[in-house]
């Protein structure tokens, strides 16, 4: 794909550069290169989600340890799931459906174009998770309060600004000081419910495995920030194993504590 269309080249080279200055050129490179293959893998495997048969999700996007939520739920009425925009994070919302026995709420950020929104709506609620706007997170949480669900959160993306920004929590992050959402943090303590991650690895081509780590059972025991710091620690640690799987080409650093 870098050949063809140099999608975001500048940022993405500036975010790699600075987020591993110990590296080499050929090292950059090398990522670079990977990311855009993940890149181009995801923007397939989502048009193939369309037409995807229920076992062909459960064989391509399976998920190792789905015992874990089951045992969590049997002692706390509702879960927060947060993962990140790494390998395929697209296909999460229809294989933890299938291959889980509780409820799923899924936010993700309406597009502009309502027709295409529409579209990719129905293809990710289609086994079952339902889809709520991030403008209405805290509404879905009231909805379902202790109802047994799973919500599922992608907290690697940086405040777009206004109270997000405000509110943001900042620490350190591959090197830099990086803002992070606080919404996984606060809807965990303001519902006492346990954080689980959800760490999806490609095994080959088109076939992923997913692998669940409970972060917390007791958010309400830590300090103030410690859930993101948790989070956080967990996201880098698997960037760093395999940097070319994650989304570099968003500006993650355009904002700075000042």
């Amino acid at each position: 794909m870098a050949k063809v269309v140099k999608y975001r080249y500048d940022v993405i080279y500036q975010n790699l550069e600075k987020s591993f200055p110990e590296k080499s050129k050929p090292e950059i490179d090398a990522i670079a290169k990977g990311f855009y293959r993940n890149l181009t893998d995801n923007l397939l495997e989502s048009f193939k989600s369309f037409s995807m048969r229920r076992s062909s999700i459960i064989r391509r996007h399976k998920i190792i340890n789905p015992e874990l939520l089951e045992n969590l739920l049997e002692q706390h009425k509702g879960v927060i799931g947060v993962t990140a925009h790494y390998a395929n994070w697209e296909w999460g919302s229809q294989s933890g459906s299938l291959q889980c026995k509780n409820n799923f709420a899924a936010l993700y950020k309406p597009l502009s174009n309502k027709r295409i929104n529409r579209i990719l709506k129905k293809s990710r609620s289609k086994c079952g998770t339902e889809l709520v706007s991030i403008y209405e997170t805290s509404a879905m949480f009231e909805k379902y309060k202790d109802k047994g669900y799973v919500f599922l959160m992608a907290a690697d993306q940086g405040p777009a600004g206004g109270k997000q920004l405000d509110n943001a929590y900042w620490c350190e992050f591959l090197g830099r000081k990086t803002a992070f959402l606080n919404g996984p943090e606060k809807h965990a303590r303001n519902n006492n419910y346990p954080v689980v991650y959800i760490d999806i690895q490609r095994v080959k081509r088109g076939f992923y495995e997913v692998e669940l780590t409970t972060l917390t059972e007791a958010p309400n025991s830590l300090k103030d920030g410690e859930i993101t710091e948790l989070y956080k620690n967990k996201l880098e640690q698997i960037i760093r194993l395999k940097p070319e799987n994650w989304l570099w080409s968003h500006k993650r650093w355009k904002r700075s504590p000042a």
